[in-house]
């Protein structure tokens, strides 16, 4: 079976030469124009490993790189006209696999695409979570979280955070850990304000938030997701 390559890019001359190349190569290819297409495609045909360009119309590719590293350990590649060493590092650090300015060499495209693809088993992208029963449902597409059939309204920063915590239900995840992976690592040093952020959390999602179902406290490590 072939491997699936995604393309969210809105360079339409970028994304033809690509795909031409890829599809030489055996690759089965799909292509998105904007973040929000991105995302639904990356759920519908479950890439193998996805290419993304930086600025895109409606969102940011930071942004992008991020939620999908949320839901899966794909290969994320940056191909972008960014090619500043700030951009470079900062791809890396929010968790792409490898970041490849433009132009690029074709043969060295696919080069690095077939050795990201050797290298990580295939993980499936989940659009929702369920838990305890149907009482506890996220769904990381259309970024909502319902509890007892109830919409819970949170602040990106909320909702960043409990991504990053169902993702690693069961294991506990240090305050470092949470803050860079759900906020960035330019948040490094908010860790004084997680406590706040995970009281708010609570305050919406649990029935007794002095006594918590789902968010637990490891005590001076950080904190832990319940799956029910």
């Amino acid at each position: 079976m072939a491997e699936k390559v995604l393309i969210i890019d809105d360079d339409k001359q970028a994304v033809e030469l690509i795909s031409l190349r890829l599809k030489e190569r055996g690759f089965e290819v799909y292509d998105a124009p904007d973040a929000q297409t991105g995302l639904r495609m990356a759920y519908k045909h479950q890439p193998d490993l996805v290419m993304l360009e930086v600025v895109l119309p409606d969102r940011d590719g930071w942004d992008i790189c991020r939620q999908l590293r949320d839901l899966s350990d794909m290969p994320i590649i940056f191909v972008s006209n960014r090619t500043g060493k700030e951009d470079v590092i900062r791809g890396l650090e929010i968790g792409a696999d490898d970041y490849i300015a433009k132009p690029f060499d074709d043969d060295e495209l696919v080069a690095r695409i077939k050795a990201r693809l050797r290298q990580l088993p295939k993980t499936t992208l989940h659009e929702e979570y369920v838990f305890n029963n149907g009482d506890f449902r996220i769904n990381f597409m259309n970024r909502e979280v319902w509890i007892r059939n109830k919409l819970k309204h949170l602040t990106p920063k909320e909702f960043n955070l409990l991504a990053v915590l169902v993702r690693n239900a069961g294991r506990v995840v240090s305050r470092t850990e949470l803050v860079t992976e759900a906020w960035g690592d330019e948040y490094g040093d908010a860790i004084d304000s997680l406590k706040l952020y995970v009281h708010y959390l609570r305050q919406k999602l649990e029935t007794n938030p002095q006594q918590p179902e789902y968010i637990l406290t490891s005590r001076g490590v950080g904190y832990r997701f319940i799956q029910r």
